[in-house]
């Protein structure tokens, strides 16, 4: 497939950017006491190696009060000249123009990592916990735009070609210009000229600071519904009121809120090209400002789409570049099938920085290990093997496709006629189809690097030994334990009535073999998609579905992934009920005994069907067996211990390397 518009050339100011791919700016979090280093350098310079066309490096906080995460990098120092200087000069050597974004989240501050009151316009709430913030004083809004300014002659220094100044999801800037959160009666609130005197003077300062060539976007964002923030039409006004300033170079446009936090990341369970919208808004009233347009935009394919049809002049793709750090090389060079395709799961990057670590990928553990791994390319192996890796599932997928791009002479086995065991299922679940995909991708990777891929081989100890090879990998999964025992009750181990039937796991549910009545309970333990999807698929197939947790909510564990709540919307729009806090403290023909965890009241739920969603066990007979005839097999994924797909990816990377 070729690519029309995406790889034309584009100007900003004097620098003339290779493509139109952005690698844009989004939280790593991966600052060493402040400062970047070289976990931050490997994974930046393997997206411009890998032909991002533009790199916005994470954001900057501009001000003590501005501070968000534990990752974040020192403000107001020029201790970070150095380390960033690193970073733009190894990038820049490979193509890509640097910008770096600066932001101040206003109301929405951490204070537990700043230890300073959040700042604002007029001292509203924060949509990221329950404190309040600081109105700011003349003095307090002057120094902050002059942080700004600060901010931006230290990216200068440090080599980038200029900065992205955020006016995005409600931060500081698009505070004031909200009249929700701006409700001041001085020349910073009440009129548009007003509202907007904060944002225009940082940009105005900044381009006085820092000269004519030096590069200014802005970040906004998109947020139509929640009420109070401004229309699309709105919008555009305010952004072509700094344009007819000439105070922007380009402008991003990303979706959602802190009040609509989903679609500030967009999982699957969103529509895809999410900014386009506004972003064709602000195309069609004839800005001087280039338009990127963001949010849920994975492939080339859409990237260059959207160009073509006018709707942008860039498009930034950010998790499609985590997941695949050579995207834009691979679609340019016709290649677009090697691409490893985005799950728009969000559980490794946004999963890992709601916890405040520093980013990953489910499906690419190099991000963030670049810097250990020689990034997403492997090195030869000193003296080439034969593996056999047993076990076509997530886990023996990554270890055979290392293994085998290292040299060795790899061959799969795999006990089932396809390959991505139970990772396949959770394919199959409504709106995953893309880890289907990815599966597929697996298997053409496999066959351009010659592994020897056998379906509906099952191998027996005996037949391992006997295959002479010089490594076994066993990525042999994990198994419902099917006894019901919940972590809520652990002196049960064993659920009472779980003998008489009608009992399947969710791996028989989306696999085919539960034969399901009308009425179906759902025992949810983990509160992620393996309860929660297989429910959800349920509900779509017209069965009556109740989940039980012993989780205050549903989808307990999705809240890492932003995901929770789209999901409970989309379970309770089928009709699914929902029982928290609560345990199965017995089965019968008749249904389920539920007991309250709260005050131990218990009650019957009527059902035809049971369906436990509850820890798997790992399967390690073969392992054992190996062992007692001494060989030593490396064991990986579910078949060392039961997690989730991220983990089994990790693992099998980790043994393709070590092999």
């Amino acid at each position: 497939m070729t690519f029309k518009h995406v790889f034309a050339p584009l100007t900003l100011r004097n620098r003339i950017l290779k493509n139109r791919i952005v690698f844009g700016a989004h939280t790593a979090n991966m600052a060493e006491a402040g400062l970047p280093g070289d976990q931050h350098l490997g994974y930046y310079l393997e997206r411009a190696r890998g032909g991002a066309g533009m790199i916005v490096v994470e954001p900057m906080p501009v001000h003590p009060t501005a501070v968000l995460t534990r990752g974040n990098f020192l403000p107001g120092t020029d201790r970070v000249i150095p380390g960033f200087r690193r970073i733009t000069e190894a990038c820049k050597a490979e193509g890509a123009v640097m910008i770096q974004q600066l932001y101040h989240v206003g109301a929405h501050g951490d204070w537990d990592n700043s230890w300073r009151a959040p700042w604002s316009p007029s001292g509203g709430p924060s949509y990221h916990d329950n404190d309040g913030s600081h109105a700011m004083s003349e003095a307090e809004i002057e120094e902050t735009i002059q942080s700004f300014v600060d901010a931006a002659l230290r990216c200068k220094k440090a080599g980038f070609d200029g900065v992205e100044v955020w006016a995005a999801y409600h931060s500081m800037l698009d505070q004031f210009w909200t009249d929700f959160s701006n409700q001041r009666e001085d020349r910073w609130g009440g009129s548009l000229e007003n509202r907007t005197r904060f944002s225009r003077e940082v940009l105005r300062r900044t381009r006085a600071a820092c000269g004519e060539d030096f590069i200014l976007g802005f970040a906004i964002s998109d947020d139509p519904h929640t009420g109070v923030f401004p229309t699309r039409d709105e919008m555009v006004g305010i952004i072509k009121l700094h344009d007819d300033e000439g105070l922007i170079d380009y402008v991003t446009v990303g979706t959602g809120s802190y009040a609509d936090f989903q679609k500030i990341i967009p999982s699957f369970q969103f529509a895809e090209n999410l900014g386009a919208d506004l972003a064709e808004r602000l195309k069609q009233a004839g800005l001087r400002a280039k338009v990127t347009a963001e949010a849920n935009i994975r492939t080339p394919e859409n990237a260059d789409a959207l160009i073509g049809a006018g709707r942008a002049d860039m498009v930034s793709i950010v998790r499609g570049q985590i997941a695949d750090p050579h995207l834009a090389t691979k679609a340019q060079e016709g290649r677009a099938e090697d691409i490893r395709g985005c799950l728009c799961c969000n559980q490794q990057c946004w999963g890992r920085r709601s916890r405040d670590y520093y980013i990953s990928c489910l499906i690419n553990p190099s991000a963030g290990h670049e810097y250990l791994w020689g990034g997403d390319r492997f090195t030869p192996a000193e003296a080439p093997k034969s593996v056999l890796v047993v076990g076509g599932g997530p886990a023996g997928l990554e270890a055979a496709r290392v293994a085998a791009a290292r040299g060795h002479r790899v061959t799969l086995a795999e006990a089932g006629p396809e390959l991505g065991g139970q990772f396949r299922l959770a394919g199959l679940q409504p709106r995953r189809a893309q880890i289907t995909d990815l599966i597929a991708w697996y298997g053409r990777q496999l066959e351009k690097l010659g592994v020897d891929v056998r379906l509906n081989s099952y191998l027996e100890a005996a037949e391992i030994l006997a295959a002479g090879v010089d490594a076994v990998v066993l990525a042999t999964g994990s198994q419902p334990a099917m006894t019901g025992f919940q972590k809520a009750l652990p002196r049960m181990a064993q659920m009472p009535g779980i003998a008489t039937g009608h009992v399947w796991s969710a791996e028989d549910v989306m696999g085919r073999a539960a034969r399901l009545g009308k009425r179906v309970l759902v025992l949810d333990e983990g509160g992620h998609w393996r309860g929660v999807g297989t429910a959800w698929h349920l509900a779509e197939a017209g069965h009556e579905v109740t989940i039980v947790t012993p989780d205050v909510m549903i989808g307990r564990d999705l809240q890492r992934s932003a995901t929770d709540l789209p999901a409970r919307q989309t379970l309770a729009r089928l009709g699914v009920r929902f029982i928290t806090e609560s345990a199965i403290t017995g089965w019968s023909p008749q249904g389920a005994r539920c007991v309250s965890l709260l005050t131990g009241e218990e009650s019957t739920i009527a059902a035809d069907g049971l369906v436990l969603a509850t820890s798997n066990r790992a399967d390690t007979t073969l392992a054992e067996e190996l062992r007692a005839r001494s060989l030593a097999p490396v064991l990986i994924g579910d078949g060392s211990a039961p997690r989730l797909a991220s983990a089994a990816i990790y693992d099998g990377r980790v043994a393709g390397l070590s092999l």
